[in-house]
């Protein structure tokens, strides 16, 4: 009998090596040290330091050694012929217990990135590392590493029960260590994948993963923690700067760490007064072209600009200077790499196996099974990883859309209906639902962003009220309809006014973020500065019109890199952003407009305290198409503003805004200030006749007014 599991052992077909290797009781008084060195022809062991010949009982490489029952596993070690000596993998204890078990069978598991992956232990006394992993379907899950010279054969992994769970505790294995697992499959297929709870990874193209105690690190940002519930619950400004790393600074044309982007990024944030970055592509990825958005290393911070801890480090001095963090992430889908969990165990395991179900026809990437226990917990673990482990303060979840809409992206024929028969990815749905209320549950202080292109309804209304239970929405509506016009020649725009006035209609729909992110300059739709109309200058005065139309306008705020000192070129993920530009008189005016921009509106409560609250917008003029003027009146609560925009480049004289009776108001912000190369011109004083104030208005200008009773 010993001799078939021998047997087995060595064609890779045995899933609990550790049952027949490593110490065994033969009697009261007798145990077994057996080891598998396979390939080798001979095997010494230290017993109490004393070194002696095992004997071989099966040709594929199993010794034998026996000694009294009272040697412990830490009582002998394995001599090596390299003259390495280690103790027994085999002869230690599964780590996985009960518990584990249960919570995995049931996809509750929600700290999976401190029991898969390779987790730093000390073990029955013994410092290592234990490696674990999900493989439901391998015959057999095999570690491969450097200190098995990536021999498949060395060290095979035990199942842990009915979990689809392996695992091996390596002692003497440190940070550092690089490392895969080998699978075979049922049909006899090798398969050898990274390891997707991975902390760390190989710089690509390399694919290894590597041992990383990623719970070492120090935070000193404490503070910030206990404050940023706030941020959660609309009545405090939120103002995004969205930054790809490798291309928002570069250091001879080569990717800056994360250490010399932290002190960079902070203090350009503080002197731009961004109350936040999010964060492109730190999830690991294997190609710079997709910008980080089909992802490998859910659970890993990527390599391009450092370690784990450099990024803790990171966010820690982000966090120190009272500066948010929002990561891009990605549950939508993952990349068809071979290295990764596409086909994980041989069988379709993290995805769908049709592809009307399983296949994204639009990024050609793998579509996750939602409705898998074990993939729903994966994926919210990861989610919860980034809280817990690198202290992020949200995630701007992508493309909940194509999640939501079994259809999305897909012609008659290629997808398949729910079982009532409509479009609606049902297990979706459920999976996001579950995902929010973990997540607020266990972490009440941060944000939940979903960038979701469509109608859908109850995006961020609370998961008890049957909602989906994000904090904020993506108002892409807002976007597209405000581009739309801002690209439109002057000619046109009296006629397509309403258009932009129509976006009050549905601005109250959701709790939303209005963003001009890098989807919007990319892929030949041109930087924000060449969708603007007219000669240099109206360009110019037209992005200053815009980021103020943004910042008046209700919702949160977030803007991509470049765009604050006017880029005239689209993003391109291979150079840093035009910081030369700002030696041009324009670009710098420009970029000193936002930052004045973004701390008045940091000053004014108006216009961020009421943003979910249709009380707090009220229009005073948005009909008037010939000189395409819009006004309106921003409530706070104890503040309001008249916020002006006039969409011409040609300059109104004596014009009548009505006002409510007894007030007077003063000119508190024109983007059209010469300071910030505007022409200049402002209302130093203001007169009232009639209920209407008289008016200098600016030529492609926002004008703001603080509004006070008489």
């Amino acid at each position: 009998m010993q001799q078939n599991l021998f047997d087995l052992l060595s064609k890779r077909q045995f899933s609990d090596p550790h049952s027949i290797l490593g110490l065994h009781q033969i009697d009261g008084k007798k145990q077994i040290i057996r080891i598998w060195k396979p390939g080798s022809t001979t095997c010494q062991i230290e017993v109490y330091g004393k070194t002696v010949e095992a004997t071989q009982v099966h040709d594929a490489g199993v010794y034998e050694y026996e000694v009294s029952s009272d040697i412990k596993p830490t009582d002998y070690r394995v001599i090596f012929p390299n003259g390495k000596i280690s103790y027994d993998p085999y002869s230690f204890e599964k780590i996985i217990g009960d518990l584990d078990v249960h919570l995995i069978g049931r996809g509750l598991h929600y700290e999976l990135y401190d029991l898969l992956g390779a987790t730093p232990k000390v073990h029955q006394g013994v410092a290592g590392i234990n490696f674990a992993l999900w493989a439901p379907n391998a015959v057999s899950v095999s570690l491969l590493g450097d200190f098995n010279d990536w021999d498949g054969m060395i060290n095979p992994m035990r199942c842990i029960e009915t979990t689809g769970v392996w695992e091996i505790f390596m002692p003497g294995i440190k940070e550092g260590e690089k490392y895969k697992f080998e699978m075979m499959t049922k049909e006899g297929e090798r398969k050898i994948k990274t390891d997707p709870v991975a902390h760390f990874s190989e710089m690509r193209p390399k694919t290894s993963s590597i041992a990383f105690d990623v719970s070492r690190f120090h935070w000193s940002d404490a503070h910030w923690i206990n404050e940023r519930e706030k941020f959660r619950f609309g009545n405090v400004p939120i103002n995004i700067y969205e930054v790809h790393l490798g291309s928002w600074q570069k250091d001879e044309g080569g990717f800056l760490g994360y250490r010399e982007l932290a002190k960079r990024l902070v203090e350009y944030c503080k002197k731009m007064h961004f109350t936040h970055v999010e964060l492109m592509g730190i999830c690991e990825h294997p190609l710079d072209e997709s910008w980080g958005y089909q992802v490998t290393g859910y659970f890993a911070p990527t390599s391009r600009y450092g370690s784990p801890e450099d990024f803790q480090f990171l966010v820690n001095t982000l966090h120190e200077h009272d500066i948010g963090v929002i990561l891009d992430w990605v549950p939508a889908h993952f990349p068809t790499d071979n290295h990764s969990i596409a086909k994980f165990d041989g069988t379709f395991l993290y995805e769908h196996m049709d592809p009307r179900q399983g296949y994204h026809p639009h990024w050609n990437t793998h579509i996750f099974n939602y409705g898998r226990w074990e993939v729903s917990n994966f994926l919210i673990a990861s989610a919860l990883f980034w809280f817990e482990k690198m202290h992020v303060d949200g995630l701007r979840v992508d493309a909940v859309a194509s999640m939501l809409y079994l259809d999305y992206g897909r012609g008659p024929g290629e997808w398949i209906p729910n079982y009532m028969g409509t479009n609606i990815n049902l297990e979706a749905l459920e999976f996001i639902k579950h995902m929010n209320s973990i997540i607020h549950q266990r972490f009440p202080d941060v944000l939940m962003i979903a960038e979701e292109s469509t109608a859908f309804p109850g995006i961020t209304k609370e998961v008890e009220k049957d909602g989906l239970g994000f904090d904020y929405k993506w108002n892409l509506g807002w976007m597209n309809d405000t581009l739309r016009f801002f690209s439109t020649g002057f000619l046109e725009r009296p006629d397509n006014l309403s258009s932009l006035t129509y976006i009050r209609e549905y601005a109250f729909n959701e709790k939303f973020a209005l963003v001009l992110s890098h989807d919007e300059v990319v892929h030949g739709k041109k930087s924000l500065l060449a969708k603007m109309p007219g000669d240099e200058s109206q360009q110019m005065a037209g992005v200053r019109l815009l980021f103020s139309f943004m910042i008046c306008f209700p919702g949160k705020k977030l803007l991509f890199m470049g765009g604050e000192f006017g880029q005239g070129i689209e993003w391109n993920i291979s150079d840093q952003i035009r910081w030369d530009l700002l030696e041009n008189d324009p670009n710098a005016s420009l970029q000193k407009m936002v930052e004045a921009l973004n701390l008045f509106y940091r000053e004014n409560g108006a216009l961020f305290e009421r943003d979910t609250e249709r009380e707090s917008f009220e229009w005073v003029s948005s009909s008037d198409r010939e000189n395409c003027v819009i006004a309106y009146m921003r409530k706070g609560y104890k503040q309001s503003l008249l916020c002006v925009h006039h969409l011409l480049p040609n300059v109104l004289h004596e014009y009548r805004i009505p006002l409510p009776e007894n007030v007077r108001i003063r000119e508190v912000f024109n983007t059209d200030s010469s300071e910030w190369g505007g022409s200049g011109i402002i209302n130093p004083k203001i007169e009232i006749e009639s209920g209407h104030g008289v008016l200098s208005i600016a030529p492609l200008a926002t004008q703001i007014f603080s509004v006070n009773e008489i």
